[in-house]
């Protein structure tokens, strides 16, 4: 289970991430990302409270994936719902995050 520390970043992810809010988290993402130095930084999206996430907030994630992966960073997603691990795996994007195990 990750911690807060100085080279970690936490961001709570929208209710639903779509069409709607995927611009607004992908530059807050950013943002944080910006701000965590290069090959240790670490974002944790808090997933929470969202209850959908629908092909545009898959895109963003995959983009935020992708600029921390420019900086050699990692993305953890946390208290991910069974719907989007399902997701996850049916689109084979569950390799490129790390999952963090919630309460069981």
């Amino acid at each position: 289970m990750l911690t807060t520390q100085p080279n970690s970043k936490n961001l709570v992810a929208p209710d639903h991430l779509g069409l709607e809010s995927r611009t607004a988290f992908r530059q807050q993402a950013t943002a944080l990302l910006d701000t965590l130095p290069d090959r240790t930084g670490c974002l944790v999206i808090d997933l929470a409270g969202t209850r959908q996430v629908d092909s545009a907030g898959l895109g963003a994630l995959m983009l935020v994936q992708r600029r921390a992966a420019e900086r050699k960073q990692v993305v953890v997603l946390r208290n991910v719902n069974e719907e989007l691990r399902f997701l996850l795996v049916l689109t084979k994007l569950d390799d490129l995050f790390q999952l963090e195990t919630g309460q069981v």
